[in-house]
């Protein structure tokens, strides 16, 4: 992997342009990584607390809809990193389209870039994942399949049952493959199935959804399918919709859950 790296003082935080190779996907791709105005490379060890975008997005998205991540970043001390996660990935390993590795390129090749040329807290006690839409899918997908990389959790009006859209404009077929013929893929990835997984895992979780979301019923779903599993979380239903307004907001509530999980693990 290889970095093109640009930096600049910004009101609060300092954001870095990255590039960065995946050999799964072989091409590069972008991400952002918003630093404390603080953080030397030659001190203390920081958090991270990976965001991910909707669908369409990219890694530019979350500093757009709430760029009081800046001030976040330096109030927390942590550090935040947004990458891109392709317009229609789903953040999975398509079973159908060898090209769309996200799953693999997140977990691995970006956590372990980022903790190669940041100086990061190299453990699950010292990273987070959360997202929007798609990426409030994609965060849990990836928890729940990696929890030797995150220790907590969230999504934001997530996507978290993909069964419920079998028919759909986001593509959710192109990576999963026609559900008349591989129903089975959809089953496997529902985010409302890996409940299993985060019964065994423990990690801290958030989620939330707004109550006039397409996405509310599924939310609702798993909320219930973690609690007859007697699994600890945080869950939200708030005023809102599926749009900017609603997820620039809950991103707060995401960013203190998960300082305060990393104040537990020092």
């Amino acid at each position: 992997m290889w970095v093109c790296c640009t930096a600049g003082p910004l009101p609060a935080a300092i954001v870095d342009t990255l590039q960065v190779f995946s050999a799964a996907m072989k091409k590069t791709t972008r991400c952002l990584v918003i630093r404390p105005d603080g953080y030397a490379p030659d001190g203390r060890a920081y958090p991270v607390a990976y965001l991910l975008h909707g669908w369409s997005g990219d890694h530019t998205g979350w500093l757009k809809e709430a760029p009081q991540l800046l001030q976040w970043a330096d109030f927390y001390n942590f550090l935040i990193v947004c990458p891109d996660g392709g317009y229609d990935s789903w953040y999975f390993d398509s079973p159908v389209d060898s090209s769309v590795r996200y799953e693999t390129f997140i977990a691995a090749e970006l956590v372990a870039f980022t903790d190669r040329f940041y100086r990061t807290v190299t453990s699950p006690a010292g990273r987070a994942i959360t997202g929007l839409s798609m990426g409030g899918h994609g965060a849990l997908w990836l928890a729940a399949r990696h929890p030797e990389v995150f220790g907590a959790a969230g999504s934001m009006a997530g996507g978290l049952d993909v069964r419920m859209f079998p028919r759909n404009n986001w593509n959710i077929a192109g990576v999963l493959g026609d559900p008349d013929m591989h129903w089975a893929n959809w089953e496997a990835g529902a985010v409302v199935n890996q409940t299993p997984l985060f019964q065994q895992n423990r990690q801290a979780l958030i989620i939330d959804c707004g109550d006039a979301d397409f996405f509310l019923e599924a939310n609702r779903l798993f909320h219930r399918r973690l609690r007859e599993a007697d699994v600890p979380h945080e869950y939200t239903e708030r005023p809102g919709a599926h749009d900017g307004a609603y997820w620039s907001s809950a991103v707060d509530h995401h960013l203190l859950f998960f300082h305060k999980f990393f104040q537990r693990g020092n």
